[in-house]
C-alpha cells in the first residue's frame, strides 16, 4: 500500500496508467471480495495459534459516514497471544452497511436480524482458532459487545470477557453493579498509558470480584437460558489526579476467578484490548487515512479490506520492533522474501555495533529493524512508529519486486 497526504492513492499504487487500470479492474472484479480477503487472512492466523492461549479482540470502527445515519463500518477480530500480547494477525473481519432508522424496532427483532449480530462473530472466529489447535481462546469486547445472546450462544470451549455496559437484573432480583458491594477489596497499582485527554500515570486500584447470575432480559427469546452464571471483576482507580476521571472497569467473563491474582489476570487480559485501538489509528489518521479515499461502492470495500490486512502487518512490525514478542518472520513475510530482507539489511548496517541489526535472522524483529531503517529511522533516536514502519514496508515491497524480477 502506498500512502500520500490524502490517503491511499490508486494511481500511485498502479505505478503507471496501465498499472492504475489493472488495479482498478482488480478492485471492480466481482470475483474479488472483502470477505475473501478476510477469510484468507484468517486462515493464516490459524497456522500460528497451536498451543497458545489466544485473545480474539473485536471492535467496530466507522470507515465512512455521510452525516445522515448512513455509514460503512469495519468490524475486525484480531488474534493476540495472551501471555506475551504479541499480535498474531487478523482472525476475522466484516464490513457493515448501516442505514439507520431501525432503532424503534431494535428490541423486537431477533439477534440474527440486528447489526449487533457482529459481536457473535468474534466467538465464532474463536471457535475456529480452537479447532486449529489453540489451547484456549478468550474473546474480548468493549461495552458495545455486552449482549446476553453473546454469552448464551457462545461456542463450547470459547471464553468471553466483556466490559459490562448494562446494570442487569440478577436471578436473586438484585442489580449487577451492586453485586460486589460486600465483596472483599484488595489494592494494587497499575500503569495507565497515555490516552486522548489523559497523560500516562500510575494508578492505585481497588479490586473486587465474585460470581454473579444474570437474568435473561425480557426482550431476549425464551429459548435461551433463563439465567447465566458468570464472574464479575471490578477494578476502580482510587484517588485519581485532580480534574481527571477515575479509571473504572466492570468486567463480565466466563473465566472463573478463585482469588485476587486470578482477578488481576482478568484485568490484564482486558487491557490488551488496546491493541485494536492502535490498529484503528494505523488504518486511519496514523497510517492509511482510509476515511479520505474517494473510491466508491464495492471497490472501496475491497481496498478497505486490503488496507486493514496491511495495517495489521504494520502493527505487528511496530509491536515487535524490540524483539519482546519473539515472533517469527513468517507472521508478515513469505519465505521467498527473507533472502531479500537479509540482502537489504547487509546494505543498511554500519560499521559500529550500534549500527548493526541486533535481532536474529528469521525473527520478525529482524525484519522490523530493516523496515524501520528503510522508513527513515536512524537507529539512534526514539523508536520507529507506524508511519515510519509503513514507509519502510512500502520501500521493501518495491525492492522485493525488483529482486524477484532479477531472479526469474
Amino acid at each position: 500500500m502506498e500512502v500520500g497526504q490524502r490517503g491511499i492513492s490508486v494511481r500511485a499504487l498502479g505505478g503507471s496508467r496501465a498499472g492504475e487500470m489493472r488495479l482498478t479492474r482488480f478492485l471492480r472484479n466481482p470475483k474479488v471480495s472483502a470477505q475473501a480477503i478476510f477469510a484468507e487472512a484468517g486462515r493464516g492466523v490459524c497456522e500460528r495459534v497451536r498451543g497458545l492461549h489466544v485473545l480474539a479482540i473485536q471492535d467496530t470502527t466507522s470507515l465512512r459516514d455521510d452525516g445522515s445515519g448512513k455509514s460503512l463500518n469495519a468490524h475486525p477480530v484480531i488474534a493476540a497471544c495472551a501471555e506475551t500480547g504479541a499480535l498474531l494477525g487478523l482472525a476475522h473481519g466484516e464490513l457493515l452497511d448501516h442505514a439507520g432508522g431501525l432503532a424503534a424496532s431494535r428490541k423486537a427483532r431477533p439477534i440474527e436480524d440486528k447489526e449487533s449480530r457482529r459481536w457473535l462473530g468474534g466467538a465464532e472466529a474463536g471457535a475456529r482458532l480452537l479447532a486449529a489447535g489453540a489451547a484456549r481462546v478468550t474473546v474480548i469486547s468493549d461495552r458495545e459487545g455486552d449482549l446476553y445472546e453473546a454469552f448464551a450462544l457462545r461456542p463450547e470451549g470459547v471464553d468471553l470477557l466483556v466490559r459490562a455496559n448494562h446494570d442487569r437484573t440478577t436471578l436473586d432480583h438484585g442489580k449487577l453493579f451492586a453485586a460486589l458491594a460486600d465483596a472483599k477489596e484488595t489494592r494494587f497499582t497499575l500503569d495507565l498509558p497515555a490516552a486522548p485527554g489523559r497523560a500516562a500515570r500510575t494508578g492505585r486500584f481497588a479490586l473486587r470480584f465474585g460470581n454473579v447470575s444474570i437474568k435473561r432480559p425480557d426482550n431476549v427469546p425464551n429459548d435461551l437460558a433463563k439465567g447465566l452464571d458468570l464472574t464479575l471483576v471490578e477494578a476502580r482507580e482510587v484517588d485519581p489526579p485532580p480534574g481527571q476521571p477515575a479509571a473504572h472497569w466492570r468486567l463480565l467473563t466466563t473465566h472463573r476467578t478463585a482469588d485476587a491474582a486470578a482477578a488481576r489476570f482478568i484485568v490484564g487480559l482486558y487491557r490488551k484490548r488496546w491493541l485494536i485501538e492502535e490498529l484503528f489509528r494505523i488504518l486511519k489518521t496514523r497510517g492509511f487515512d482510509i476515511e479520505r479515499v474517494s473510491i466508491e461502492d464495492a471497490p472501496f470495500e475491497v481496498l478497505a479490506a486490503a488496507a486493514l490486512v496491511a495495517a495489521v502487518c504494520v502493527l505487528q512490525l511496530v509491536q515487535d520492533r524490540d524483539g519482546k514478542g519473539k515472533r517469527p518472520i513468517g507472521d508478515v513475510f513469505e519465505a521467498d522474501e527473507q533472502s531479500a530482507l537479509e540482502a537489504v539489511c547487509a546494505r543498511l548496517e554500519g560499521k559500529t555495533q550500534r549500527q548493526k541489526n541486533p535481532h536474529p535472522k528469521g525473527s520478525l524483529a529482524y525484519a522490523a529493524w530493516v523496515c524501520a531503517r528503510l522508513g527513515g529511522w536512524t537507529g539512534y533516536y526514539g523508536k520507529p512508529g507506524p508511519l515510519v514502519m509503513l514507509r519502510g514496508l512500502h520501500q521493501f515491497r518495491a525492492i522485493q519486486l525488483g529482486w524477484s524480477l532479477q531472479n526469474v
